[in-house]
């Protein structure tokens, strides 16, 4: 007999999104699913945890009737709960999202959506983060929950790499208007942002930042452009950071120290091909 399949599914938007429904839903065809989401929207707060206050999680329901948990934490301290034991099964797969709004390119760096997806990852769970490209009431979930229930098979199913997390960004339009999928890279975010200062009744001044995304000039190949052109982005997001175009280049710089500066291994290796080949021509 095949073991269930145990998902959570998280978010940034908070307990009463009503796109969790439309998603639990589409997610339960493949597996057991469990809710643990924010009370509150935690939308921009990144990879935050919670360390200088106890967590509470307590049982609640959906609008849409199912058994869910809220808690006080970030959509980070969601996984880490279930992670960590709160849950009777560690989750083979977890699903952030659906989130109000995409996460492209640069925004992946403030995302509590894609942060979620990130702690899973770090867990070695498969992870998936979705989000939809609409912001306000009556959106319609049911495209992108259809979709992510489906890479969630192909992964339930196949296994996934243990260094990657997929960010699932889908237009908010018809299943017949939506022009395909597209495997992309990250691409740049350009947004007009302004600072705008304004005084409370009491004299002080008080800040709103922010400002629309543009994205008329989104190089092709990336998720901002596939977006653009009506398509589902796809993209494979890894947590490995390091520039490994400049290990050696700067290795070679004079940091004033007496002992030699070393490259990780690997770099050195590339370093030693690299000073091989040029030699050779």
């Amino acid at each position: 007999m095949t073991p269930v399949k145990h998902i959570l599914v998280t978010n940034d938007d908070g307990i009463e999104s009503d796109a969790l429904g439309p998603l639990c839903d589409a997610l339960a065809a493949f597996g057991e699913v469990d809710i643990i989401a924010p009370e509150r929207n935690w939308s921009g707060a990144s990879h935050s945890i919670t360390l200088f206050r106890p967590l509470r999680c307590r049982p609640t329901h959906l609008r849409t009737g199912q058994d869910a948990y809220m808690t006080d934490g970030s959509p980070t301290d969601c996984v880490r709960l279930a992670v960590l034991g709160f849950l009777k099964q560690k989750p083979d797969l977890i699903v952030s999202g659906i989130n109000r709004g995409a996460n492209l390119g640069d925004d992946i760096t403030y995302s509590g959506t894609v942060a979620a997806a990130m702690e899973g990852l770090l867990s070695d769970i498969p992870s998936i983060a979705v989000s939809i490209g609409a912001f306000g009431a009556n959106i319609d979930f049911s495209v992108a929950s259809e979709f992510v229930a489906l890479l969630a098979k192909n992964i339930l199913e196949k296994g996934f790499v243990h260094d990657a997390l997929l960010n699932v960004n889908v237009p908010h339009l018809p299943r017949e208007r939506i022009a395909g999928v597209e495997v992309t890279k990250l691409g740049k975010r350009n947004y007009r942002d302004q600072l705008v200062e304004r005084l409370d009744p009491y004299g002080n001044p008080y800040y709103w930042v922010g400002g629309p995304a543009v994205a008329d000039e989104a190089d092709p190949g990336t998720d901002v452009a596939a977006m653009r052109d009506g398509k589902i982005s796809v993209t494979p997001i890894a947590l490995d950071l390091t520039s490994h175009e400049l290990l050696a280049e700067l290795a070679k710089w004079d940091w004033g120290w007496t002992a030699p500066v070393n490259l990780p291994a690997d770099a050195a290796e590339e370093d030693a091909d690299t000073r091989g080949a040029t030699r050779r021509l």
